[in-house]
């Protein structure tokens, strides 16, 4: 019998996960085959830390959301591919948090790594950091592909979170390869309902998101 989502999110907070707001649920009770690698929620990130909020490794996203994901899934499975998410619902709190460093010039720690090219006080201007996230609103995605044989990611030409012109989707200085990878995300993702964000080619937010206008603040547990 198939369980409704509403159920499994109550059986989720038995067990001791948060009470989620309406229409959130725990996205691996939808697709339990999908990987998750919540990178806010470690130290391998901008930062260098856990981010603020994130104090549990459980990926969080409107049911809109996993269903549509659902679907992305399914037609990867086709091609012995799955996804991959490193980023879902992120409380106003963790984008307080990128605010604060932002502003912190001499916290560079990862710079060679994620930033290389970009100044850190230009990472406001470049639309890098911003004060409000997409992902805030609970149907916003960070995502990327796996095959599903060796769990390895697929080469994108760029890291996840890389701020830099390599990781916009219309960069043309990487190989065929790469390019052929980001093609087939940018399709499959947009074929089932998600909008992309130029600058960032793991980005996705769901059309017809179910709260355009509101920023959430619970934490992710």
């Amino acid at each position: 019998m198939k369980l409704s989502s509403t159920f499994l999110c109550f059986f989720m907070v038995c067990l001791g996960y948060c009470q989620l707001p309406e229409k959130f649920v725990y996205a691996k009770n939808l697709i339990p085959d999908l990987e998750v690698e919540l990178r806010y929620y470690g130290n391998n990130n901008f930062i260098g830390d856990t981010i603020d909020g994130y104090n549990k490794h459980c990926l969080i996203l409107t049911e809109e959301t996993v269903l549509a994901l659902q679907k992305v899934q399914t037609e990867l499975h086709k091609k012995n591919l799955a996804l991959k998410v490193y980023d879902g619902y992120r409380p106003q709190r963790a984008v307080n948090q990128f605010i604060r460093w932002a502003k912190n010039l001499n916290d560079t720690i990862n710079k060679a790594k994620f930033y290389p090219n970009v100044k850190k006080a230009d990472l406001f201007k470049e639309e890098y950091i911003a004060t409000r996230s997409g992902h805030t609103k609970g149907s916003t995605v960070d995502i990327t592909i796996i095959n599903k044989t060796t769990n390895k990611e697929l080469d994108m030409g760029s890291p996840y979170d890389f701020f830099g012109r390599e990781s916009w989707i219309n960069y043309a200085n990487i190989t065929a390869v790469q390019k052929a990878n980001r093609e087939l995300l940018q399709r499959v993702m947009l074929k089932h309902g998600f909008r992309n964000y130029p600058r960032e080619w793991w980005h996705f937010t769901l059309r017809n998101e179910p709260y355009p206008t509101t920023y959430f603040d619970f934490p992710v547990e």
